[in-house]
Parts: C-alpha cells; sequence; structure tokens
C-alpha cells in the first residue's frame, strides 16, 4: 500500500482551505529558493550527494566491527535522536528478555552517575565506541569522548585506536585531527547538513547498520521523496511536503501555536522527539514558530489527551497512523459476558480502534488534523516518512521568512556554557555571567 497524506479534516476551526492559497501561491518564489540553495549545495539532507562516499566507507567499517557486542554513541541532540529512534523502531528486542543480538547505546546527557552505569558496566573488549559531532567541538560529546578514551586505554592498551569511530566534519575540527593524528576510522558529516537533518546520513546510518538495520532501504525511502523536487524544483507545487508548509504556516497565522505529533505506530513512537527537534530546532526564531508536541497513541490517551481535547484551542496535529504487519494474540471465548464483543478479535484490532477515536474527538473538538498513513513500516517507509518531514520543516521556515537550518538563541547557551567552565575568548560572556550570577535571589523553600 502507498503512503499517503489524509485532508479531509486539515481545514478546520479556525483555519478555511483558502487560507492556505496565500502560501500555495508562492510555490514559484520557492521553487527558485529550492533550486539556487540546491546548486549551491546547501541542502544536502535532500540531494543526498554524500550517499555515493557513505556506501562505499560504511560496509568495510560494519564488517570490521559486527563482532563487537556493544556500540556506545556519544552524541547529543540530532547526532542521536535520529539513531534511538532507529533502534526502537527496528530493533526493539533490545528492550526485551533474552535479547541476543548487537546492542546500541546512546551516552546523549551530561549525567555523571548515568555515564559511570554504563562504562561500570560495559565490557571494554566488547565496545566499539561512535563519538559524533559535525564541528568537532561538542563541549559535551567532547568531555565524554575524553573519558571514553582513557576507558578504553586503560584496559585495551595501544588497541583502543580499533574500537573508536569518529564522525565529523571531513576537513576541520578537533574530532578530525584527533582522526589524523591518531589514525582513527571516521566517517563524514558533509558540508551544511546540520545535526537534525543528519540522521539519513553517517550519523544515523552506521548506528543502524550495526544493529542489523536496512540503512540502505531507509536512504531509498528518503530518495523517492526527495527525488521529484530533486529533478524539478518546480514540482514543489504539488509536493506533499510543500502541502505540509502551506497548512503548518497557516496554523501559525491563525493562532495555532502548538502541533502534536500524534503517532499511533508504537513501534515508532521515539520518531515523535526526533521531529520534535528537528521542527523546534528549525523554525523557532524571531518570536516566531509552533511548539511540537510527541504524543504516543494508545499510552497518551490516559494523560495530555484530555488537554488537546478540552483545553485551549490552540493546536493542530499530524495523526500517523499505518499498516501493522500482524495483528497479534486473539482474544478467546471464555471473556467475561461484559467483554464478550472482544471475543475472536485480534488485539492489534484494539489499536485500530484507538486510533480511530482519538482521531475523531479531535476533529469533533475543532483540531485541525492531517493524517499521515504508513503503506507498511518498514525501513524504507521510515525514510520516506523523515524526508517528507524534513522537507516540510525546511519549506514552513522558508515560508515564515527565517532561516531553517541555524540555531542562533543554542549558540549563545553553548557560549555562556564554555564561558562558565573557564574556557578563552568569551569576554562578553564572561561579564554577562557576572552580572546574571550577582543578582540577588529570591527564594522560597519549599
Amino acid at each position: 500500500m502507498a503512503n499517503y497524506l489524509e485532508w479531509s479534516q486539515a481545514w478546520t476551526g479556525r483555519m478555511t482551505k483558502a487560507d492556505g492559497d496565500a502560501s500555495h501561491k508562492r510555490a514559484p518564489e520557492l521553487a527558485a529558493m529550492l533550486k539556487k540553495q540546491m546548486a549551491a549545495g546547501e541542502l544536502p539532507f535532500l540531494t543526498m550527494p554524500y550517499r555515493e562516499r557513505l556506501e562505499k566507507d560504511l560496509p568495510p567499517i560494519l564488517e570490521r566491527i559486527k563482532g563487537y557486542r556493544h556500540m556506545l554513541v556519544l552524541g547529543i541532540g540530532g547526532s542521536a535522536l535520529g539513531a534511538r529512534a532507529m533502534q526502537r523502531a527496528f530493533a526493539p528486542g533490545q528492550d526485551g528478555p533474552g535479547y541476543n543480538g548487537p546492542w546500541l547505546w546512546i551516552a546523549d546527557n551530561v549525567c555523571a552517575a548515568q555515564f559511570e552505569g554504563l562504562l561500570g558496566k560495559l565490557n571494554p573488549e566488547e565496545t566499539v565506541v561512535v563519538c559524533i559531532s559535525k564541528s568537532g567541538g561538542t563541549i559535551e560529546t567532547l568531555a565524554q569522548y575524553f573519558l571514553v578514551r582513557e576507558w578504553l586505554q586503560k584496559a585495551r592498551g595501544d588497541s583502543w585506536r580499533e574500537q573508536v569511530i569518529l564522525v565529523t566534519d571531513l576537513n576541520k575540527g578537533f574530532l578530525r585531527g584527533e582522526a589524523q593524528a591518531k589514525d582513527l576510522a571516521s566517517l563524514e558529516v558533509p558540508d551544511f547538513l546540520g545535526g537534525r537533518y543528519s540522521a539519513l546520513s553517517a550519523v544515523g546510518m552506521l548506528p543502524a547498520g550495526f544493529m542489523g538495520i536496512n540503512w540502505r532501504a531507509l536512504l531509498d525511502g528518503a530518495a523517492c521523496v526527495a527525488r521529484p523536487l530533486v529533478d524539478n524544483p518546480e514540482a514543489i507545487a504539488t509536493h506533499p511536503a510543500f502541502s505540509l508548509a502551506c497548512w503548518a504556516k497557516t496554523l501559525q497565522d491563525k493562532n495555532y501555536s502548538e502541533l502534536i505529533f500524534f503517532c499511533y505506530l508504537p513501534q515508532w513512537a521515539t520518531y515523535g522527539p526526533w521531529f520534535a527537534q528537528l521542527w523546534a530546532e528549525s523554525l523557532g526564531k524571531d518570536g516566531k514558530g509552533s511548539i511540537p508536541i510527541p504524543a504516543t497513541g494508545v499510552t497518551d490517551q490516559h494523560s495530555v489527551n484530555q488537554m488537546f481535547l478540552d483545553g485551549p484551542r490552540n493546536k493542530g496535529c499530524i495523526f500517523l497512523t499505518g499498516e501493522q504487519p500482524e495483528a497479534g494474540r486473539k482474544f478467546g471465548d471464555d471473556l467475561p459476558a461484559q467483554w464478550a464483543w472482544l471475543r475472536g478479535k485480534a488485539f492489534g484490532a484494539l489499536l485500530e480502534a484507538e486510533a480511530l477515536g482519538t482521531r475523531m474527538a479531535l476533529c469533533k473538538n475543532g483540531v485541525p488534523l492531517v493524517g499521515m498513513h504508513m503503506g507498511s513500516i518498514d525501513e524504507k517507509a521510515a525514510g520516506a516518512m523523515m524526508m517528507l518531514l524534513e522537507g516540510a520543516t525546511i519549506f514552513t521556515g522558508w515560508l515564515m521568512g527565517i532561516n531553517p537550518v541555524d540555531q542562533p538563541a543554542v549558540e549563545l547557551g553553548k557560549r555562556l556554557a564554555n564561558s562558565r567552565l573557564g574556557a578563552d575568548g568569551y569576554a562578553a560572556e564572561a561579564r554577562d555571567l557576572g552580572a546574571f550570577l550577582t543578582t540577588p535571589q529570591e527564594r522560597q523553600e519549599f
């Protein structure tokens, strides 16, 4: 079956299809932007010029590391979220009893207790370490790398180099220098490929390949969605990613400030946080944007769905469903009489019914909703969904008049943190920190 967007309940509440036409009329303008930026190499997530090199460089590395039991990924944000989503979607056995395959561990935060827990329990002889930073200077990731490098050196001596792979810029940055100086295996993060758009590069494909996930199919699915735009930028006028962007822009124009990503594919639930970073970091600029809210069906029917249905009317929804590969066990004929209507039905029928009920409830409560249905839930379908959402994010940013590939506010926090730790070259940040820290506190104990 095909993947598709379903629009019958998209233009409701304060939204009308005519409202979206103003954005849609800008298709020629955005087509020109698309053509220009692709020609300049500034949209590598879409054109995937790195694929040929990746398909040459990745298989030998995967062959060399296939004997290791564990992979420890050091990365944060876009260096981690895509890999975790793929892990949960396509290697879910790791979380279950009796698992005997390759294990992926992701250190994506600064928590000394959790980090010690990982290094205290992992066997360094069975662990390959992947350090991911496009710039090669992400302080959280480098701090982890320095500690893990020492951990490996103590256990493995000079052979520690055989167990480290760096994923970073091809030509510059500390990690690139480290790879060259210490003869470490490395893979490229291409120019102009920011972390939140990098999951379908070596950043996500290396962990995916280690887990036995069909990473080529992920790339194939993404390429199928991107190809009409790459081959003919004018095709943007009829492309579903642009349609989604026009709808999202209209949501903002009509004061819908929150965008729910409601996933009724339990295996794909971790794509919610991946989408949240993609959307928020790309579009939260100049006082503009909408807040992404990941939600999982049916779990969140029993938590935040009350707010979705009966809270402020400021929410739109992308509602994700898909064809399940199996319906699961069937209920027996010995159920109590009050549950007799479940007899003979498959467990999976409950998910389908819950999804339909929640979708209808949202629509009846005036939530503008675009259905996104996946014809399958394999790797190719996941790649297609990821590319659709990445394209929609870029186009929404262009319609908003902001740059969807930078993150200036995030960089400020990084500079202030570096100054706090004593790094040189942050005089202005040091002054700001001094003023902030000397502001009298107003505490209220509890």
